[in-house]
């Protein structure tokens, strides 16, 4: 699961570098820079929604939940 998300942030963002993904147990936390964070987000929140529902359709294969998060790097 943290490998299709990694590939989907990364395709969205103009700084791959600073792009991390981990995952604990069930919550997935993504981290992109500042200036990149717009870009994770869309307007209205319209690509987070995109890759939660992604997500969602994807662990239905390992019969589990997961919750995305987007932070911001230091």
């Amino acid at each position: 699961m943290k490998e299709l998300v990694e590939f989907l942030v990364k395709e969205l963002v103009a700084d791959k570098d600073k792009v991390n993904v981990t995952l604990d147990e069930d919550v997935i936390n993504i981290s992109v820079s500042k200036d990149d964070m717009g870009k994770v987000i869309g307007k209205q929140g319209r690509i987070a929604k995109a890759i939660r529902n992604i997500v969602k359709a994807a662990s239905i294969k390992e019969n589990k939940k997961y919750t995305v998060e987007i932070l911001e790097a230091n």
